[in-house]
């Protein structure tokens, strides 16, 4: 079945737009849909190859309407980002996660939607409809791979990674060339914001689930709404960016809600022993573990069986 391509550009300010690729099958005018989200130090490339690999294509061959992001100035979202960039996470979640869930119900209207994310993304999308709780009626299910908000866990990776890296280093170039240029010095696929760099930073510190712009408590309405049912996916060589125990630590701050964690490791079954690109990006991911995705995606929950 071919998969049509498309550009759609979606406005967020008089000079940013916000940029969404659209793979789909034409004659499958009642597909359900999909929003896909990247994380941070990286764009929707995450999800789909020039030749056509990955888990956006495969959802479309499986009949979804599939919309993967690019956030904004990453990808190709316009501008760039560069030192006078000024949005950060707050941004996304009360600006720009609305807009691309409204382009897509502009151009599906009442079809299923569903919400995809990796990495931080799953932060992303989760803090949105916990703060826009009006959204969560119009989401039928949640699919993150790798997705933590915290990083309790302590190893050599850890610390080399995530207190070196990104705290250290990654502070010291926000506040020398007022942004972290993370594709050129190659520490990612895209850059990131002084301010998203240093929202994410954190809240990766183990701190309270509060905005810092406005003090919303996150922790507190996940207490209070219920979020759309959640597949969680953990791979097992996956020591710092999405350990597994972390991913668990963030499905169980985001409240009471029907939820699977599913750990991609050969010793609960799967053909590897995945780490934090691979469970997306691997040959074998279609024949391994995207299965589960459809059957998430069709309210086929008994068949997700946790195995964490």
């Amino acid at each position: 079945m071919k998969i049509a391509q498309q550009d759609i550009h979606v406005p967020v300010s008089a000079h940013e737009q916000l940029y969404l690729k659209r793979l789909w099958q034409p004659v499958r005018q009642d597909a359900p849909a999909v929003l896909l989200l990247h994380g941070v130090m990286a764009n929707g490339r995450t999800f789909y190859s020039a030749s056509g690999k990955g888990l956006a294509p495969y959802l479309a061959a499986h009949g979804y309407d599939v919309f993967v992001a690019d956030l904004r100035g990453r990808g190709n979202s316009t501008p760039r980002i560069d030192r006078h960039a000024r949005h950060g996470q707050t941004e996304i979640i009360t600006e720009d996660l609305p807009a691309l869930h409204a382009a897509v119900r502009h151009i599906r209207g009442d079809a299923p939607l569903h919400w995809l994310a990796h990495s931080w993304g799953g932060v992303h999308m989760t803090s949105c409809l916990l703060r826009q709780p009006q959204l969560i009626p119009q989401v039928q299910s949640l699919v993150y791979f790798g997705s933590k908000r915290s990083v309790h866990v302590r190893n050599w990776r850890k610390r080399l990674e995530v207190d070196l890296m990104w705290n250290i280093v990654g502070r010291l170039l926000c506040r020398t060339l007022g942004y972290l240029p993370a594709r050129r010095i190659g520490l990612g696929a895209d850059d990131e914001t002084d301010k998203s760099h240093r929202q994410s930073k954190q809240w990766a510190q183990v701190a309270p689930w509060v905005d810092s712009d406005d003090g919303f408590d996150y922790a507190a309405a996940a207490r209070q709404h219920r979020l759309p049912p959640a597949l969680y996916f953990a791979a097992q060589n996956d020591p710092c960016r999405g350990h597994p125990e972390d991913v668990r630590r963030f499905r169980d701050e985001s409240g009471n809600h029907l939820s699977r964690l599913r750990l991609l490791a050969r010793h609960k079954g799967h053909r590897h022993d995945y780490d934090h690109l691979s469970l997306l990006t691997h040959p074998d991911a279609p024949f391994d573990h995207f299965p589960l995705v459809l059957h998430w995606l069709a309210g086929q929950y008994d068949r997700v069986v946790e195995n964490y």
